[in-house]
């Protein structure tokens, strides 16, 4: 790819996020006029699997994605946000695996769907959504794996008349000023993707949040396949135990660490199991959880310049969680690795966080009172609602950590590096997809 292509998409992206004052402006009625100029491409879509939820959507996407592919399925998947390109968010169907789009493809793309929009008010969400649906209604595939950006109800995705399946995986407080401050009105709004007939697999839940749920399903007439009712995953004798109505499965654990993968990887069999069209063996079910992918999402890093930093040995780990109930997933993968240390090598567990200003920082942190011995905080580079560092070392500190803040990344590193003194650390970057994103682009 040439860096004149590269240029291209990005000035037209950067054009496009001036067609609208607000970045998020929940509303269909844009995407639908942009939809009807470009001559409805929601509607020449392939079987879609349409996933909303606060955690773990990326996750089941990507276990989604990986199973089809290894049952010889050509797959759609739409994203967001992305980690180091926009391309990420777009992949196109292809075998055996899918690909982001090519920066071609979708420069043609958003200039079509920018002249079709003439000018009138659209989110940046909005409008490149239309160039995904447009690139997926030109492609052929076996199916679309469609992520829900914010909420459900009035998300531009939510344009899907009859998917194959719905999905809401755990839903917890997080964007509360444009979804509601309780899991009740959060819920709800996640559940406006439900649709009359369509199976709707709903991932664990607090009971608030799935009464809110099972009401919304109900009056939109759409079955529901709920976690620990109608189906389990747990994990036994290091293996995945999956069961529903249909029967059971004796699977590999998740290639995606942490427990509540094994959740996520139950909420993506049932998924495939009630969508009918498309069946699998179990064998291409066992592979693809064996072999998904999602970058940041407690990803092991084990080279780069960041390692130059930090005692030698140090074990890295990066996660773009960032809300409460993230945290505590989190906190929890850590700490099961920490009782797998050896005897006398504990290694002791380091922060280092940057988080944006909308997100409950304290909240987020204290899942790891007990657990981490020390928190550096930076400003995440290039993201203008970034906290201060010293706000978030305040909020850390609020939380019962230990916390200091560093001028940047580099800083903090080094200071890490400082606290570990004479021990080999646990190091975990971690509180926003966006600094996951700067960490891997600089790190290579």
């Amino acid at each position: 790819m040439s860096d004149d292509a590269l240029v291209q998409s990005d000035v037209i992206l950067q054009r496009l996020t001036k067609l609208h004052p607000k970045l998020i402006d929940l509303s269909l009625e844009r995407t639908w006029r942009l939809l009807g100029a470009l001559g409805h491409p929601e509607r020449r879509l392939p079987p879609v699997f349409h996933i909303a939820g606060t955690n773990g959507k990326g996750s089941v996407a990507a276990m989604l994605r990986a199973m089809l592919e290894a049952g010889d399925y050509a797959v759609h998947s739409y994203t967001s946000p992305h980690l180091v390109r926009f391309h990420e968010r777009i992949r196109l169907a292809g075998k055996p695996h899918s690909a982001p789009i090519e920066e071609r493809d979708l420069s043609r793309l958003l200039d079509e769907c920018e002249r079709a929009n003439a000018g009138e008010p659209i989110t940046f969400f909005e409008i490149t959504t239309g160039a995904a649906l447009l690139a997926f209604s030109r492609a052929p595939a076996d199916a679309l794996i469609l992520e829900v950006g914010m909420g459900g109800r009035l998300d531009t995705t939510n344009v899907v008349d009859k998917p194959a399946v719905s999905v809401i995986t755990p839903v917890d407080l997080d964007h509360q000023s444009f979804l509601g401050d309780t899991l009740t009105l959060i819920a709800t709004e996640k559940a406006g993707i439900l649709k009359r007939g369509v199976p709707a697999v709903i991932g664990p839940q607090p009971d608030e949040a799935l009464a809110a749920i099972e009401k919304a399903a109900a009056k939109a007439g759409a079955p529901l396949f709920v976690h620990g009712q109608d189906f389990t995953a747990h994990e036994e004798a290091g293996a995945l135990v999956y069961q529903d109505e249909a029967g059971l499965l004796d699977l590999p654990l998740p290639r995606l660490p942490g427990r509540h993968q094994i959740d996520n990887a139950g909420v993506a069999i049932c998924a495939l199991r009630q969508a009918g069209a498309l069946p699998l063996e179990r064998d291409a079910i066992a592979q693809g959880l064996a072999h998904a992918e999602w970058p940041a999402r407690l990803q092991r890093l084990t080279r780069g310049p960041i390692f130059q930093y930090l005692p030698e040995g140090t074990e890295v780990w990066l996660d773009g969680g960032h809300n409460p109930a993230a945290g505590r997933a989190v906190a929890e993968a850590l700490a099961d690795l920490a009782q797998h240390d050896a005897p006398g090598e504990a290694r002791p567990l380091l922060l280092l966080s940057g988080m944006l200003e909308t997100k409950d920082a304290g909240g987020f942190f204290a899942a790891f009172r007990g657990l981490a011995a020390h928190v550096e905080t930076i400003r995440i580079p290039d993201a203008d609602a970034s906290l201060s560092a010293e706000s978030l070392a305040a909020a850390a500190e609020g939380a019962g950590l230990s916390a200091s803040a560093a001028s940047s990344l580099n800083d903090a590193l080094a200071r890490l590096g400082v606290a570990a003194g004479r021990a080999t650390p646990r190091v975990l970057i971690c509180g926003s997809l966006y600094l996951a994103g700067h960490i891997l682009k600089d790190n290579g």
